[in-house]
C-alpha cells in the first residue's frame, strides 16, 4: 500500500500531534501525536503492518489492536478525501 496526501490538502505539525489543511473544501482534521506519528511513517513509505509495529513499541496497546487502529485512521482519512491509497 502507497499513501500520499490528497490534491490541496497540507500536514502541518502543532503541539499536540499535526492538522490536515483540506484546501478544497477549507475543512481541517486534527491528529493527535500517535495518529500524526502514524501519519508520516506511512507517508515516508513504511508498511501498515511496520506503522503498527512502531505503535505498539511506543504506547501501551498490543499488535493487534495497533493493526486495527492505523486501518482505521487511513478509513477515516481516506473517506475524508484527505488522502489517496494505492495498492
Amino acid at each position: 500500500m502507497k499513501l500520499s496526501l490528497a490534491r490541496d490538502v497540507t500536514l502541518t505539525s502543532v503541539d499536540s500531534g499535526a492538522v490536515l489543511l483540506d484546501g478544497r473544501r477549507g475543512r481541517y482534521f486534527q491528529l493527535n501525536e500517535s495518529g500524526s506519528t502514524i501519519l508520516r511513517r506511512l507517508l515516508d513509505g513504511q508498511t501498515p503492518d511496520a506503522a503498527a509495529a512502531s505503535l505498539s513499541a511506543s504506547a501501551p496497546v498490543s499488535e493487534d489492536q495497533a493493526r486495527q487502529d492505523v486501518r482505521a485512521l487511513v478509513d477515516a482519512l481516506s473517506a475524508a478525501h484527505l488522502v489517496e491509497v494505492a495498492q
